[in-house]
């Protein structure tokens, strides 16, 4: 397990932080809509980079320049799109309570989704490809220590898409879901000039 831990504690330390896909997950699981397979898409989309990385793929990702532009700016057009949407919803008012809207999106539509939220941030390839990948190789059991980091990953994504229905008394009012969207739209938006203006 000396191999395991620090996996799972890096692995942890990168995605704890709010990010576009953690508010989808906590989103979805306000909602209750699709939880299981957000999550486990998100867990399993980790579990893909992780074991790039440390199959020492890094070096695809930090030796092609043209990667980062590309995904930078497809990641950035994203997320200002996502989080006009957001923004959109935030205005609305009280619909976005009604048990159609918030079960609103068909499993297909809401994966792509989730899964644009993932792969097209640039940020996952440093952190999860090169960075965990690098850093993997410094301990004697890179496999241990890939399985600390997934499980670190999906151990995230369930507690914060399940964990999100303690809330749910708090979203029963319509105000909160209004400041929810808002503040996930100004997220996006954030992020989107981040990833512009590093």
């Amino acid at each position: 397990m000396t191999s395991f831990v620090p996996g799972f504690a890096l692995g942890l330390s990168l995605i704890v932080a709010i990010g576009a896909q953690n508010a989808f997950v906590l989103r979805q699981g306000l909602a209750r809509a699709h939880v299981f397979p957000v999550c486990l898409t998100c867990g399993l989309s980790d579990a893909l980079l992780i074991a790039a990385g440390v199959a020492e793929f890094g070096w695809v990702v930090s030796s092609a320049p043209w990667i980062e532009p590309v995904f930078t700016w497809a990641g950035a057009a994203f997320l200002a799109v996502y989080g006009a949407s957001s923004m959109r919803q935030a205005l609305r008012g009280t619909a976005v309570l009604s048990v159609e809207v918030r079960a609103a999106g068909r499993l297909p539509a809401v994966l792509a989704t989730c899964l644009a939220l993932t792969w097209l941030n640039p940020h996952v390839y440093l952190d999860t490809v090169v960075l965990l990948g690098s850093v993997a190789s410094t301990y004697p059991d890179r496999l241990q220590f890939a399985l600390g980091a997934i499980t670190a990953s999906f151990a995230f994504f369930f507690a914060l898409g399940y964990g999100a229905r303690l809330l749910a008394p708090l979203f029963a009012r319509p105000v909160a879901w209004r400041v929810l969207d808002g503040i996930v739209g100004l997220t996006m938006w954030t992020l989107a000039a981040m990833l512009l203006l590093k």
